[in-house]
């Protein structure tokens, strides 16, 4: 039958997110003014009959999707069905998130001079070029400082003063950035995954076909999605023993969120593996040379954007937000609250320790990881991956997009075993976790857990490959070859 078939799954995923797409065009988030009149609301009963069939239409994705990987499918058809899956979001109002609207309203604070890391959209004159974006900003970001590094302001300042901040325009702008986003990461999944001897298909069809990668980079236009294309092309870079030129993609990278500085010590590990002379000049290179390159684009960024170093001190506002997917936010919350109740302190100190805590422990444990590749226990790409998941599981405020942080890195490095199952299940359930407006509703966290128990269920019935494949040693390895134990060689 077709629809058993890749191409019957790609036509069936197609009508999904096209669904999915009419559906967020009316229960979506809305700007506050439209003088377009393209993207107004319908009504209370418009907009649940709209999440109705928005929610309809992404359930159905995730089965294609989850289907579809179950198919031998070559990188031609691959490609296609990402094509196909996202042409229906290129010209919707923002889904599953109101972040583009503080993106547009921040390149308007700098055009206009205001310093974006100290104060928020608020500062913004409601009748200028940014008041249509910076009314639309949700209520715990108006008066926030910019998280974000100044490569991504330049873009963002660049997108308002091109469309002069009118809504639709900037917002179908921003997509574009989304769009390329999409495209190198596309590119460097390929190129990683011929690196490491595994399926470029099966990568793709983990790292960027991903309902949740879709929802969140292309529908609601995160910059995740931007950090992590120029993180993974300057991995790729390195592997091939670029790692000046890797190195600089990844202080690109930063300049857009700093967690992917991250990567910056494994490359040190692929450096000081391919360096030559004495174990003391070995270490020296490794440890400083790529943080050296990274710091010197982040600050000649900073000097051309002229937005200055406020960055520097703005990288822990989004944790003064509390997200019910961080479980050490919850963890302290819960501590902090049993203190007051039973002793009479102020729970927050004890929120605050246990957040440091958990930062602490993925520190930690992205060191071991670290440690692990230098000794040739693991290719330095996967551990990043690895790292980089456990840097999401111990912050003080998660997302369900930041999954993909760690989640592409890996597609690439291990396509079979248990932490692609974890990845592919904890996919099909993020996805629900948001509504089209990017609210957060109670009955979103029930469906998340549904899913993810249907999904682990399905999973163990039918497991998509065996269990015991392992991951592959770089270039060319056997996709069922057992842990490679030496690290990838590279030439400085």
């Amino acid at each position: 039958m077709w629809a058993l078939s890749a191409g019957g799954y790609r036509r069936l995923g197609a009508a999904a997110a096209l669904a999915t797409a009419v559906g967020g065009w009316i229960s979506g988030k809305l700007p506050a003014h439209d003088p377009w009149g393209l993207w107004v609301d319908h009504g209370s009963t418009a907009r649940t009959a709209a999440a109705v069939l928005a929610y309809a239409g992404l359930t159905v994705l995730v089965v294609a999707w989850w289907q579809y990987g179950r198919t031998a499918s070559s990188v031609r058809e691959t490609l296609t069905t990402l094509a196909w899956w996202t042409a229906p979001f290129l010209l919707t109002p923002p889904l599953y998130s109101a972040d583009v609207y503080s993106y547009i309203a921040q390149g308007a604070m700098a055009i206009e001079g205001h310093d974006v890391y100290t104060v928020g959209p608020s500062s913004l004159d409601p009748a200028g070029i940014g008041g249509d974006a910076a009314a639309s900003v949700g209520n715990h970001w108006r008066d926030t400082p910019a998280p974000y590094g100044p490569l991504f302001l330049l873009l963002s300042a660049a997108v308002a003063k091109t469309t002069g901040g009118t809504i639709v325009p900037a917002v179908l702008a921003m997509r574009l950035i989304a769009l390329a986003s999409l495209v190198l990461i596309v590119w460097s999944l390929r190129r990683l995954a011929r690196e490491h001897g595994t399926s470029e298909s099966r990568a793709l069809w983990l790292g960027a076909l991903n309902p949740l990668l879709l929802m969140h980079v292309v529908a609601g236009m995160h910059n995740d999605g931007l950090m992590i294309g120029l993180m993974l092309a300057g991995l790729g870079l390195a592997l091939r023993g670029r790692w000046v030129s890797g190195s600089a993609l990844v202080g690109l990278a930063m300049m857009v969120k700093s967690p992917a500085a991250v990567s910056l010590l494994f490359i040190g590990v692929l450096v000081h593996a391919s360096a030559t002379g004495p174990q003391r000049r070995r270490w020296a290179k490794g440890l400083l040379a790529p943080g050296l390159v990274a710091c010197a684009v982040a600050g000649s960024a900073t000097l051309v954007s002229g937005t200055g170093f406020g960055w520097l001190r703005t990288q822990g506002v989004a944790g003064n937000i509390h997200t019910a997917l961080s479980v050490v936010s919850d963890l302290g919350l819960g501590l902090g609250e049993l203190g007051r109740l039973l002793l009479g302190t102020d729970p927050e100190p004890v929120k605050s320790a246990v957040q440091t805590l958990g930062l602490a422990a993925a520190v930690a444990v992205i060191f071991v990881l670290a440690r692990r590749s230098m000794n040739g226990r693991l290719p330095p790409v996967h551990a990043l991956g690895l790292g980089l998941l456990a840097l999401v599981a111990l912050s003080p405020m998660v997302q369900p997009w930041y999954l993909l942080w760690g989640l592409v890195v890996v597609a690439a490095t291990q396509q079979h075993g248990r932490i692609p199952a974890v990845l592919v299940v904890l996919s099909a359930a993020l996805v629900y976790e948001t509504h089209p407006t990017g609210a957060t509703p109670p009955y979103g966290f029930a469906l998340a857990a549904i899913a993810a128990l249907v999904a682990t269920s399905v999973l163990r019935r039918a497991p998509f490959l065996p269990e015991t494949a392992r991951v592959p040693g770089p270039r060319g390895g056997d996709l069922d070859a057992p842990l490679s134990t030496e690290a990838p060689k590279t030439t400085a």
